[in-house]
């Protein structure tokens, strides 16, 4: 496992399921989620994760012209803070009440290439890649090794760095396959989520024991769900990883209080890692961590 000096802080804005009935100030315009990323970096985040939205119904979205906006946006607010598109977005399927193989409502399943056309059309520096299929709320997530396949060759053809995402054990080893068989080339990133129900436990020993059986020349971040967030963070640099906070995995500054926004999640997370002795890294500090081609 390999253990930096810096710790990367990562900020996930607004993700797909956080509504504003939980956060009145959630970003949903893509003005609001590029200044919340922008606000972020400010405040000590290195990368900015981003979904985007319907500004009208606050609703997830695949519209490239909203992926636009934010990229372009951050691009101009003289940050250098590393774009990480989500590719999630297309993964669910809703079996119908009365014939479970037709998709019912809710179901956004779509063809692997949609998914990724955002990140070839703008080339971020980086961009997830889940390798989930699980049980998501009444939902199903699926990812399948050959469509997994298809989104990563065109990461790569674009030239984006793909964050491997994974929600419990056997992700990891599907990501093992995908680094042997050559469909992931490295450096290798994994993101490793915790406290997503049916997934990894957000726990020192369930972390302990996805971290592991990470390929040994691999970087690695983690994070937890809701109250889990910070214990999950300091647990993540103590075992030697990278850290994640935000509006996409908790909107509690502390216990019944709601955050003012991200960027105070963020530096929480920098007070956090500075009182366990740890240094969080500047965008072009993590650039040289995770052996990222320099921005365009």
């Amino acid at each position: 496992m390999i253990v930096t000096q810096k710790t990367i802080i990562t900020c996930a804005v607004t993700g797909n399921i956080v509504t504003r009935d939980q956060h009145p100030g959630l970003p949903v315009t893509p003005e609001e989620i590029a200044t919340a990323a922008v606000d972020a970096a400010r405040a000590g985040a290195a990368i900015a994760h981003i979904h985007v939205r319907d500004p009208l119904t606050g609703r997830p979205s695949m519209e490239i012209e909203h992926y636009r906006e934010v990229v372009e946006r951050i691009r101009a607010s003289g940050t250098d803070v590393i774009i990480n598109l989500t590719t999630g977005e297309g993964g669910r399927f809703v079996p119908s009440e009365t014939e479970p193989r037709i998709a019912g409502p809710g179901t956004t399943l779509c063809h692997p290439e949609r998914r990724v056309q955002h990140v070839v059309e703008l080339g971020p520096e980086m961009c997830t890649l889940d390798l989930n299929t699980m049980n998501s709320g009444q939902q199903v997530v699926i990812n399948t090794p050959a469509n997994l396949r298809k989104m990563a060759a065109l990461i790569r053809a674009a030239g984006v760095m793909p964050e491997i995402e994974v929600f419990d054990s056997g992700d990891i080893h599907l990501g093992r396959d995908l680094i042997a068989e050559g469909t992931l080339s490295a450096p290798h990133h994994f993101q490793i989520v915790t406290g997503v129900k049916y997934g990894a436990a957000s726990t020192v020993a369930a972390l302990a024991y996805m971290i592991s059986i990470l390929p040994s020349s691999s970087t690695w971040s983690a994070f937890g769900l809701g109250r889990s967030e910070y214990p999950m963070l300091a647990a993540s640099y103590l075992l030697g990883g990278h850290v994640r906070v935000g509006f996409e995995d908790n909107v509690h500054i502390s216990k019944g209080r709601l955050a003012r926004d991200n960027a105070e999640l963020v530096m929480k997370a920098v007070g956090l890692l500075e009182s366990l002795g740890g240094t969080p890294a500047s965008a072009a500090e993590a650039r040289q961590i995770l052996g990222l081609r320099s921005p365009s």
